[in-house]
Protein backbone atom coordinates (compact mmCIF):
# COMPACT_ATOMS: atom_id res chain seq x y z
CA UNK A 1 0.00 0.00 0.00
CA UNK A 2 1.34 3.40 -0.94
CA UNK A 3 0.73 6.43 1.25
CA UNK A 4 -2.50 8.17 0.18
CA UNK A 5 -0.82 11.48 -0.69
CA UNK A 6 1.14 10.00 -3.63
CA UNK A 7 -0.63 9.78 -6.99
CA UNK A 8 1.54 7.26 -8.80
CA UNK A 9 -0.31 7.68 -12.10
CA UNK A 10 0.27 11.44 -12.06
CA UNK A 11 3.90 10.98 -11.02
CA UNK A 12 4.61 8.51 -13.83
CA UNK A 13 2.58 10.25 -16.54
CA UNK A 14 4.16 13.61 -15.65
CA UNK A 15 7.67 12.23 -16.05
CA UNK A 16 9.54 13.03 -19.29
CA UNK A 17 10.85 9.74 -20.67
CA UNK A 18 14.27 10.26 -22.27
CA UNK A 19 14.84 7.06 -24.28
CA UNK A 20 12.86 4.42 -26.17
CA UNK A 21 13.39 1.99 -23.27
CA UNK A 22 12.04 4.54 -20.82
CA UNK A 23 9.06 5.37 -23.07
CA UNK A 24 8.18 1.67 -23.11
CA UNK A 25 8.63 1.52 -19.33
CA UNK A 26 6.32 4.49 -18.84
CA UNK A 27 3.59 2.86 -20.95
CA UNK A 28 3.93 -0.41 -19.04
CA UNK A 29 3.91 1.44 -15.71
CA UNK A 30 0.67 3.23 -16.55
CA UNK A 31 -0.97 0.05 -17.81
CA UNK A 32 -0.01 -1.85 -14.67
CA UNK A 33 -1.04 0.98 -12.35
CA UNK A 34 -4.55 0.85 -13.83
CA UNK A 35 -4.70 -2.88 -13.07
CA UNK A 36 -3.03 -3.10 -9.66
CA UNK A 37 -5.10 -2.57 -6.54
CA UNK A 38 -2.05 -2.25 -4.29
CA UNK A 39 0.78 -1.29 -6.65
CA UNK A 40 3.52 -1.06 -4.00
CA UNK A 41 2.61 -4.26 -2.17
CA UNK A 42 5.16 -6.89 -3.19
CA UNK A 43 2.85 -9.63 -1.85
CA UNK A 44 -0.30 -8.53 -3.70
CA UNK A 45 0.98 -9.20 -7.21
CA UNK A 46 4.19 -10.40 -8.85
CA UNK A 47 4.31 -7.01 -10.62
CA UNK A 48 4.82 -4.12 -8.22
CA UNK A 49 6.39 -0.68 -7.76
CA UNK A 50 9.91 -0.41 -6.35
CA UNK A 51 12.09 2.62 -5.63
CA UNK A 52 15.78 3.19 -6.30
CA UNK A 53 18.35 5.87 -5.58
CA UNK A 54 20.90 7.06 -8.09
CA UNK A 55 23.46 8.30 -5.57
CA UNK A 56 25.64 11.18 -6.82
CA UNK A 57 28.38 13.29 -5.31
CA UNK A 58 31.76 14.84 -5.91
CA UNK A 59 33.23 11.37 -6.48
CA UNK A 60 30.70 10.33 -9.16
CA UNK A 61 28.05 7.74 -8.36
CA UNK A 62 27.77 4.77 -6.01
CA UNK A 63 27.03 1.29 -7.30
CA UNK A 64 26.86 -2.01 -5.46
CA UNK A 65 27.24 -5.54 -6.70
CA UNK A 66 23.74 -6.97 -6.27
CA UNK A 67 24.04 -9.93 -3.94
CA UNK A 68 21.63 -12.18 -5.87
CA UNK A 69 21.89 -10.91 -9.43
CA UNK A 70 25.66 -10.39 -9.55
CA UNK A 71 25.38 -7.09 -11.47
CA UNK A 72 26.57 -3.59 -10.58
CA UNK A 73 23.42 -1.61 -9.82
CA UNK A 74 21.96 1.30 -7.94
CA UNK A 75 20.58 0.67 -4.44
CA UNK A 76 16.84 0.18 -4.23
CA UNK A 77 14.04 -2.15 -3.35
CA UNK A 78 10.50 -2.59 -2.17
CA UNK A 79 8.29 0.14 -0.79
CA UNK A 80 7.20 -0.63 2.78
CA UNK A 81 3.50 -0.36 3.76
CA UNK A 82 2.52 3.28 4.25
CA UNK A 83 5.83 4.52 2.84
CA UNK A 84 6.12 6.87 -0.14
CA UNK A 85 8.46 5.79 -2.96
CA UNK A 86 10.91 8.67 -2.59
CA UNK A 87 11.33 7.82 1.11
CA UNK A 88 11.81 4.15 0.23
CA UNK A 89 14.61 5.13 -2.16
CA UNK A 90 16.47 6.92 0.65
CA UNK A 91 15.87 4.09 3.11
CA UNK A 92 17.05 1.43 0.68
CA UNK A 93 20.19 3.40 -0.23
CA UNK A 94 21.08 3.93 3.42
CA UNK A 95 20.40 0.27 4.29
CA UNK A 96 22.31 -1.16 1.34
CA UNK A 97 25.26 1.24 1.29
CA UNK A 98 25.71 2.32 4.90
CA UNK A 99 26.07 5.84 3.52
CA UNK A 100 24.20 9.02 4.43
CA UNK A 101 22.05 10.17 1.50
CA UNK A 102 19.44 12.87 0.96
CA UNK A 103 17.17 14.31 -1.67
CA UNK A 104 18.26 17.56 -3.38
CA UNK A 105 17.34 20.80 -1.62
CA UNK A 106 14.34 21.28 -3.92
CA UNK A 107 12.83 17.97 -2.84
CA UNK A 108 12.63 14.49 -4.37
CA UNK A 109 13.58 14.35 -8.03
CA UNK A 110 12.29 11.41 -10.07
CA UNK A 111 14.77 11.06 -12.93
CA UNK A 112 14.11 7.67 -14.51
CA UNK A 113 11.59 4.85 -14.91
CA UNK A 114 12.44 1.24 -15.63
CA UNK A 115 10.55 -2.02 -15.83
CA UNK A 116 12.58 -5.17 -15.42
CA UNK A 117 12.26 -8.79 -14.45
CA UNK A 118 13.51 -9.47 -10.94
CA UNK A 119 14.22 -12.62 -8.99
CA UNK A 120 11.52 -15.20 -8.29
CA UNK A 121 9.35 -14.28 -11.28
CA UNK A 122 8.61 -10.75 -10.11
CA UNK A 123 8.47 -7.68 -12.33
CA UNK A 124 9.65 -4.41 -10.83
CA UNK A 125 8.19 -1.08 -11.89
CA UNK A 126 11.15 0.97 -10.68
CA UNK A 127 10.98 4.66 -9.80
CA UNK A 128 14.53 6.04 -9.78
CA UNK A 129 15.37 9.15 -7.76
CA UNK A 130 18.43 11.39 -7.83
CA UNK A 131 19.94 11.62 -4.34
CA UNK A 132 23.19 13.08 -3.06
CA UNK A 133 25.57 11.00 -1.00
CA UNK A 134 28.00 11.94 1.72
CA UNK A 135 31.60 12.16 0.52
CA UNK A 136 32.58 8.99 2.38
CA UNK A 137 33.18 5.39 1.42
CA UNK A 138 30.12 3.15 1.56
CA UNK A 139 30.09 0.66 4.43
CA UNK A 140 27.35 -1.88 3.70
CA UNK A 141 26.15 -3.64 6.85
CA UNK A 142 26.19 -7.43 7.26
CA UNK A 143 23.60 -9.09 5.05
CA UNK A 144 24.00 -6.56 2.24
CA UNK A 145 26.41 -6.77 -0.67
CA UNK A 146 29.86 -6.07 0.73
CA UNK A 147 30.93 -4.70 -2.66
CA UNK A 148 29.85 -1.09 -2.96
CA UNK A 149 31.90 1.89 -4.01
CA UNK A 150 32.06 5.24 -5.72
CA UNK A 151 32.64 5.13 -9.46
CA UNK A 152 33.64 7.90 -11.83
CA UNK A 153 30.90 8.47 -14.41
CA UNK A 154 32.63 6.77 -17.35
CA UNK A 155 33.71 3.83 -15.20
CA UNK A 156 30.15 3.45 -13.85
CA UNK A 157 28.73 3.40 -17.36
CA UNK A 158 31.20 0.67 -18.31
CA UNK A 159 30.31 -1.70 -15.44
CA UNK A 160 26.65 -0.92 -14.70
CA UNK A 161 23.73 -3.10 -15.58
CA UNK A 162 22.41 -2.14 -19.04
CA UNK A 163 19.04 -1.12 -17.58
CA UNK A 164 20.85 1.57 -15.61
CA UNK A 165 22.66 3.27 -18.52
CA UNK A 166 19.98 5.89 -19.27
CA UNK A 167 19.54 6.74 -15.60
CA UNK A 168 23.28 7.29 -15.19
CA UNK A 169 23.33 9.77 -18.10
CA UNK A 170 20.45 11.71 -16.53
CA UNK A 171 22.02 11.55 -13.06
CA UNK A 172 25.32 12.87 -14.39
CA UNK A 173 23.54 15.89 -15.87
CA UNK A 174 21.49 16.26 -12.66
CA UNK A 175 24.65 16.26 -10.55
CA UNK A 176 26.07 19.03 -12.74
CA UNK A 177 22.95 21.10 -12.07
CA UNK A 178 23.09 20.42 -8.32
CA UNK A 179 26.77 21.36 -8.20
CA UNK A 180 26.07 24.66 -10.00
CA UNK A 181 23.22 25.44 -7.58
CA UNK A 182 25.58 24.93 -4.63
CA UNK A 183 28.24 27.27 -6.09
Amino acid sequence: MVAPDVDLCALVSGHHAASPREVAAQKRFLSELERLGAPCDEHADPTHVTASAIVVGTRGTVLHLHKRLGRWMQPGGHVDPGEVPHTAALREATEELGLAVEHPAGGPRLIHLDVHEAALGHTHLDLRYLVSGADADPHPPPGESPEARWYGWDEAAAVADEALAGALDIARAGWGQLREALS
